[in-house]
């Protein structure tokens, strides 16, 4: 799909645009350059090294940036806020980097600022020969307008969770299979429930219906794009009516605080004791940290606490979420 018009909303995306569309790359290089310069004392090769450019190119943006008054005694720059929380994001939880989406309001929804950031990183990030398994979800499901359509060769894009019984807007093989065709690449879905009854059942569906496959390719991807569901609402549930209340009131009272790939985990990334970790049709955790590129997208008041917990049970090595997200989340660890 191609990307949506600016001034066109729906849903609050063509907001989302406008404030996507005031800050190209190169302004964020520039400013992030100019903070890591200037505040934090780094050298230009330092710098260089950090956001993946030579060091011509940093001398060249923070002559720029001075030639725009943008650096004084202090960075002068409405991204300035924006790249302060990135920057803290980075060091407190020891990301490669950190993605943060302005919002127009406190209050706003930030389902379309950050799908909008997603899909910008997405269209820079995916080349061709790569192997990218994905997750499922409102945010990530929502990303799929502003990703630029491009034809990458030998492009693969991996299912992780099961769900296709199920039709709806927001379902695993949807936001895999559209991915995969917005690249023109191919797509491996698992044609499984989510959840099943028995680890017995789960084990009798990978060696005997032709899923092994999905699990193998799985140990050798280049990439992962996952979100996590907060479990305090019940918006992981009533999306997916894969699972009750009463299964959500029982993880709830051991500790769990969310969930990624339907693996429910507690604020210290630990998957909780309780039987639907072990029969969902989903790739484990530790098959996912072993790809070198970890992306986690997700942001909102009731997922902050299943953000720190994600921190830890997939150490992303990049994290894409809203300002507001991000305050709460390094206020959470600097009370703690």
């Amino acid at each position: 799909m191609g990307r949506r018009r600016q001034g066109e909303s729906e849903d609050g995306r063509g907001e989302a645009t406008e404030l996507v569309a005031s800050e190209s790359r190169t302004d964020r290089l520039r400013i992030r350059a100019a903070w890591m310069y200037f505040v934090e004392q780094m050298t230009q090769n330092e710098i260089a090294d950090v956001l993946g450019v030579g060091r011509v190119t940093i001398v060249r943006m923070l002559a720029d940036a001075r030639a725009r008054n943008e650096v004084k005694i202090t960075i002068e720059s409405e991204l300035s806020e924006i790249v302060r929380l990135e920057r803290a994001l980075e060091k407190t939880f020891g990301l490669q980097q950190a993605l943060v989406a302005p919002l127009s309001a406190a209050d706003a929804d930030p389902i379309s600022a950050i799908s909008a950031k997603t899909g910008s990183f997405l269209s820079d990030t995916m080349k061709s020969g790569m192997r990218v398994g994905v997750g499922w979800g409102q945010t990530l499901f929502s990303s799929l307008p502003f990703i630029s359509a491009k034809s990458l060769t030998d492009f693969k894009v991996i299912s992780l969770l099961g769900g296709v019984g199920v039709v709806r807007r927001v379902n695993p093989a949807e936001f895999a299979w559209r991915f995969a065709q917005i690249f023109q690449g191919d797509g491996y879905l698992m044609p499984t429930p989510a959840v099943v009854d028995s680890v017995e059942t789960k084990i009798a569906l990978i060696e005997r219906c032709g899923l092994q496959e999905i699990f193998e390719m799985a140990d050798v991807l280049d990439a992962v794009l996952l979100s996590v569901g907060g479990i305090a609402s019940a918006t992981t549930f009533s999306r997916g009516g894969f699972l009750k209340e009463a299964d959500r009131e029982a993880l709830l009272a051991r500790g769990a605080v969310g969930d990624l790939l339907f693996h429910f985990f507690d604020r210290n990334g630990d998957l909780v004791d309780h039987p639907v970790n072990s029969h969902v049709m989903s790739v484990d955790v530790d098959r996912l940290r072993k790809a070198p590129i970890r992306i986690l997208t997700s942001g909102g008041e009731e997922k902050t606490e299943a953000l720190l917990g994600a921190m830890t049970l997939i150490a992303p090595t990049i994290l894409i979420t809203d300002e507001e997200s991000a305050r709460r989340m390094l206020e959470a660890v600097s009370g703690s």
